[in-house]
């Protein structure tokens, strides 16, 4: 496989670093990673992707922020706003269900995106890779289920 010679220092680099995800990861490993990211830019208020749409990606925030909304939720629908350096629609690597909620650019933002189709080429080329981001994966869900359980107003109060 081609590695783009990318400065090891580049900022994407470098926030990729920061994010538990890829925190197993050897640098190497992490450019192999670098060469399957996509960026996109969105602007303020355009939908990223849609509650109810097919899962396709995993999003990273390099700049912006975003906000996550769900339908019927509250007047808004606002459930949280992120910004750089988060990371959301990590189900999408997973399955294809639905969206549960909708993303949308709080601000003009750019996004490096992993693909579904990009990540299950990664099991097949570079499986201790992909192994790793998976665990990393299933502890980050796991993180994210236990605040949703204790958070206040949840359905286990």
């Amino acid at each position: 496989m081609f590695l783009f010679s990318k400065d090891e220092d580049s900022p994407r680099l470098k926030q990729l670093r920061t994010l538990s995800l890829f925190s197993t990861l050897s640098p190497r490993e992490l450019k192999t990673v670098d060469g399957l990211l996509h960026e996109r830019s969105f602007l303020q208020d355009e939908v990223i992707f849609d509650q109810g749409e097919e899962g396709q990606a995993l999003y990273i925030i390099e700049s912006g922020k975003v906000l996550i909304c769900r339908q019927g939720r509250t007047t808004d629908g606002k459930i949280t706003e992120l910004g750089p350096g988060r990371l959301f629609g990590e189900l999408a690597l997973l399955d294809n269900s639905p969206r549960a909620a909708q993303a949308r650019a709080a601000e003009n933002c750019t996004l490096a995106v992993l693909f579904r189709a990009d990540f299950l080429s990664l099991l097949e080329t570079h499986a201790v890779i992909a192994s790793k981001i998976s665990l990393q994966l299933a502890r980050h869900i796991g993180q994210r289920l236990r605040e949703t359980v204790t958070a206040p107003g949840s359905q286990s109060e």
